[in-house]
């Protein structure tokens, strides 16, 4: 008897609403369940209805990151092996997000590890290093290398269709690994139920005191969980520089602070920045915040900038976040071209504090634009690319099966 629905393995080592790449995942998955069988072969998985797949559960081994990805490359190809040979679970399409496995057909590209390791090859110089950081930093090599490899034999395979979630990483592929037909673009879908302008605004004097926010201060926010690409030391170096000005900077996410105490203590910052955990309300955060400032050093497409704009907030942020690609410079936000320039960013900075209406201006702009982007959208995207793939292994099985007659 013919299947109802095509068959979909989605490999991912975790799945949750809590990180960038994992909760895009999440939200496409959900979205792909009424017209595939679906079937997440993962460590951990959370915030799916898992009545509506099946997780295959694959276990993670103690040890260093290094480790246990390599474990987990190679057993989830065991699992579905398995699957296929002794459960009858011949998976017609399988789709992950980067460089998670071997074989898949579908793969999405939230980064380009190669490009990426470019620029912070510096902080990967033993010399500047110190003994201490040694084992850390050899890890951070050897992790890098290996993801440079499976991404010079995935992202060249004719069978797979790789899918971007912003423009500028097609230049990032084409310069590493050859020239490639232009490639479908989705840019990531927002909760608007959850980040809204009338949420935050209702949300913003309760949660401005929880947080001992004074209502004279300008609350500048960076959310992250990798504040060194999201440009933290920048977004330092211009601090200072605003002195004169009523500004808190608000850091939330779960990187360590430790890095970055020298450069606050040095340049007396100590009460005008805020180190905050992460949360899975990341909206409590934007009701606090006046202003969302992100000058990423380098980001596929940094989610919290759009949801930040979906909440009515004007946004700061550089070329060399994906996310500048939604936006209009002066229009809807402010983008830098340089992630390094300091003065440039104390310009932005200073111009949302002192013109209130210039800021308020780009905010009602930002939520209009944020608008268009929906995860309902994503999916009709996904279904739509997800059926060219099946459409072009039908007829490539069928030629096949005719040059062997």
């Amino acid at each position: 008897m013919a299947r109802s629905k095509p068959i979909l393995a989605v490999v991912s080592p975790f799945i949750d609403k809590r990180h960038g790449t994992e909760r895009r995942v999440a939200e496409w998955t959900s979205r792909l369940t009424a017209d595939y069988d679906v079937h997440v072969y993962s460590q951990r998985v959370e915030d799916l209805d898992l009545s509506t797949l099946t997780w295959h559960r694959i276990p993670k081994i103690p040890g260093p990151h290094l480790l246990n990805f390599i474990w987990w490359l190679g057993a989830n190809h065991a699992w579905r092996w398995w699957d296929r040979r002794f459960r009858g679970i011949s998976h017609d399409l399988v789709f992950n997000a980067g460089t998670n496995c071997l074989d898949a057909d579908a793969i999405s590209i939230h980064i380009v590890f190669a490009e990426f390791e470019r620029q912070v090859r510096p902080e990967l110089a033993f010399s500047r290093n110190s003994i201490a950081s040694l084992p850390r930093l050899i890890h951070r090599r050897l992790y890098y290398r290996l993801i440079k490899a499976l991404e010079r034999r995935l992202y060249v395979r004719p069978r797979a269709q790789l899918i971007l979630i912003a423009r500028k990483t097609q230049g990032d592929i084409d310069r590493f690994y050859g020239p490639h037909e232009t490639l479908p673009i989705v840019y990531m879908g927002i909760d608007h139920a959850t980040f809204n302008p009338q949420s935050r605004a209702a949300r913003r004097a309760e949660v401005r005191r929880e947080l001992g926010i004074a209502d004279d201060r300008f609350a500048f926010l960076l959310v992250g969980n990798d504040w060194r690409k999201k440009g933290l030391f920048t977004l330092l170096d211009a601090m200072p520089l605003l002195a004169d000005l009523p500004v808190v900077l608000l850091v939330a996410g779960s990187d360590e602070t430790h890095s970055y105490q020298k450069q606050i203590k040095e340049s007396h910052l100590e009460d005008r920045v805020r180190f905050l955990p992460s949360r899975g309300d990341v909206a409590y955060y934007y009701a606090a915040a006046d202003a969302y400032v992100g000058p990423s050093i380098e980001d596929t497409f940094a989610q919290p900038p759009a949801e930040a704009m979906s909440c009515g907030l004007p946004v700061i942020t550089t070329v060399t976040n994906g996310t500048a690609e939604i936006m209009t410079d002066g229009v809807d936000g402010i983008v830098l071209r340089d992630p390094l320039d300091v003065r440039a960013l104390a310009s932005a900075m200073r111009s949302l504090c002192t013109d209130r209406e210039f800021c308020r201006r780009l905010a009602e702009k930002a939520a209009r634009t944020a608008k268009q982007y929906t995860w309902d959208r994503n999916g009709e995207q996904f279904r739509e690319i997800f059926a060219r793939i099946l459409s072009r292994k039908v007829k490539s099985h069928a030629a096949a099966v005719r040059q062997e007659s």
